[in-house]
């Protein structure tokens, strides 16, 4: 939607956690992004439970600059909860979803902005390369690409959640009611026009990253618990591989015992084997299924995303969400 008529309104929605030295950079960087693009800017920070003096500086910050909104968290509940909480409060013509660490270079959201005024919904940022190491870099990439290839719907690859949305798209993901969140999966879901543009992401500019390996890997299993049926697809497909070849071994057993019944294999070691090949093929189908069943059970609880705390400066509710 691009507004005629009145000046537009951009709300950035920022994800803070232990992010507090980053914060008044971060709302430096934005006001001189606003102003060179002449538009009216919201910046809603959500506080998601930072364990730093983050709620601190976000209340002085939102004393001095009634258009910050801070959104303050009962506890962490991760970064697709907190841009989640700020989509729903916003009241921008279209909302920019950035990380508080400052990896996503606010002065994008100046190229972002040029392709939604050419008629595009959603303006994503896409990573060409990272400053992080060389494993993580190939995991990264390794996993957009096996992400892109089982899930149902078309998701960009190197893609985060960095983008620029406008608000007719934001009201539809709004509007999508499960509790387990994969913001950049709901995008590409929703539809509209999609565009990308590419970038450098850089590292931290304070302290260390939030994201270890198991918490990675927890990310990677939501996003293909939430967009992916292959997981359980390859469960018919072992079955069938395992039946078959177990038919296979069944006439070859026989025609050995007939043929020569020396060669043909026996003993305890053989049965032991076998019967560890197939209880992990069935303790590995049973984990698979029970990731679904958990995901599903964790759904129909209908226990909301997030728990808000406090709001400062709350915007005025908009009768569009």
């Amino acid at each position: 939607m691009i507004t005629h008529g009145r000046r537009t309104k951009l709300s950035a929605v920022i994800a803070c956690y232990r992010d507090a030295a980053a914060v008044p950079i971060m709302h430096q960087r934005l006001r001189q992004v606003f102003e060179r693009l002449d538009v009216s800017g919201e910046i809603i920070f959500v506080n998601d439970g930072s364990p730093d003096d983050a709620a601190e500086v976000l209340h002085d910050l939102a004393a001095c600059d009634p258009d910050v909104v801070v959104v303050n968290h009962s506890r962490n509940f991760g970064s697709q909860s907190a841009f989640t909480s700020g989509m729903r409060i916003s009241t921008g013509d279209a909302v920019v979803l950035m990380d508080g660490d400052l990896q996503d270079p606010p002065e994008l959201i100046e190229q972002f902005f040029r392709r939604w005024r050419e008629g595009h919904d959603v303006v994503y940022g896409v990573r060409v390369t990272r400053e992080a190491a060389t494993h993580m870099r190939f995991l990264y990439k390794a996993f957009y690409r096996l992400f892109r290839t089982t899930a149902y719907v078309r998701i960009p690859v190197d893609a985060g959640d960095f983008s620029l949305i406008d608000r007719r798209v934001v009201t539809a993901m709004n509007a999508l009611p499960e509790r387990n969140r994969f913001i950049r999966g709901l995008r590409a879901w929703v539809g509209f026009q999609q565009v990308g543009v590419e970038y450098v992401r850089p590292e931290r500019m304070f302290g260390r990253t939030t994201n270890s390996f198991m918490r990675n890997l927890a990310w990677a299993r939501q996003a293909i618990l939430s967009f992916s049926y292959v997981p359980l697809e390859l469960i018919t497909w072992l079955g069938l591989i395992t039946v078959g070849a177990a038919f296979v071994a069944i006439i070859l057993q026989a025609a050995v015992k007939i043929l020569h019944p020396s060669s043909a294999p026996s003993g305890l070691t053989t049965v032991i084997l076998l019967i560890l090949l197939m209880g992990g093929i069935q303790l590995l189908c049973l984990s698979i299924i029970g990731s679904y069943l958990a995901h599903i059970y964790d759904e129909v609880k209908r226990r909301p995303p997030y728990i808000v705390d406090s709001i400062l400066n709350q915007p005025p509710a908009d009768s569009d969400d």
